[in-house]
């Protein structure tokens, strides 16, 4: 079993580096999309990460062409607060990808409108002043979800 974690431009060290940690820890893929809101050697990206960045499959790209360019025929979901469907209602299969937007603005409204039906969201109550989970914690909630669906495969 093999997913996919991608964020797009995303700018909070600590963030990414926990994100890292938890692909690291799982056998899951992180891709990153640019502009970085930061260099992948920023200490707080490593310190989040601890020392579990031997451990990660990275890869990133100068933009969102170069990256769906490099996956003509992949699957792939989109974690927004805008999705119609709850993360739990779709089935996460192996070699998937799981974008995630950047923390101040989300995913492009383009990007969300032509891939509709593969838009994600984790249920939150209706508050103006509650927008969304930290990127983080959603990566972790969603990721955990497509590994539990797939029998926690290749997992101790």
């Amino acid at each position: 079993m093999a997913l996919n974690i991608v964020l797009f431009q995303p700018e909070i060290p600590p963030n990414t580096g926990n994100i890292a940690r938890s692909c690291a820890a799982t056998g899951t893929k992180l891709h990153l999309i640019k502009p970085l809101g930061f260099s992948i050697e920023d200490k707080h990206v490593k310190r989040a990460g601890l020392d579990y960045w031997d451990l990660l499959n990275l890869k990133v790209y100068e933009n969102l062409e170069e990256f769906f360019q490099s996956y003509p025929s992949s699957t792939f979901f989109f974690a927004t607060t805008k999705g119609k469907k709850f993360y739990t209602e779709v089935q996460f299969e192996d070699e998937c990808f799981i974008m995630f937007g950047k923390e101040t603005a989300g995913l492009p409204p383009e990007l969300l409108k032509a891939h509709e039906e593969q838009c994600i969201r984790i249920p939150m109550v209706e508050n103006e002043k509650a927008r969304s989970l930290n990127l983080s914690n959603s990566v972790n909630i969603i990721l955990y979800e497509a590994l539990r669906q797939n029998g926690f495969q290749n997992l101790t």
